[in-house]
């Protein structure tokens, strides 16, 4: 694919976390996963595979319909919430579940306060803010 940006992420159970800093979970049991990811400018939000949904013990709670670039529509699984961190900055958003890769969308990267750079196929931090994320309010 032109262009494409990949990008290391690091994926956890936001429940399990939730449950590990109120002692309520043994710290070795947080379940994560680490993997490339598609930063895809034409998604909303955060897609994840059956697979890696299953690894990180994610309950499904509810369905949405999703529509594809060729304009399909499906309903798919929407996942518990999780954790979504790169390149130190994380962020915590529920996923839809379909395809075999996960793809970053524009609410994740909004979030984090990236831009995507296509010419050298990365991100970089909002030049406006290089140090940490800002969210815009208003």
């Amino acid at each position: 694919m032109m262009g494409a940006v990949h990008i290391k992420v690091k994926l956890t159970n936001a429940i399990d976390e939730a449950l590990v800093n109120r002692g309520l979970l043994a710290p070795h049991l947080l379940r994560e996963h680490e993997t490339q990811a598609l930063v895809d400018t034409g998604a909303v939000t955060l897609v994840i595979p059956a697979a890696i949904v299953q690894q990180l013990g994610l309950r499904i709670r509810g369905q949405r319909v999703a529509q594809y670039a060729d304009g399909r529509q499906e309903s798919v699984g929407v996942t518990e919430p999780v954790i979504i961190e790169c390149a130190g900055r994380e962020t915590i958003e529920d996923a839809l579940v379909t395809g075999d890769e996960v793809l970053i969308g524009q609410v994740v990267l909004e979030k984090l306060d990236f831009l995507v750079d296509c010419k050298n196929q990365r991100l970089i931090p909002n030049p406006a803010n290089p140090d940490y994320p800002v969210m815009q309010i208003k």
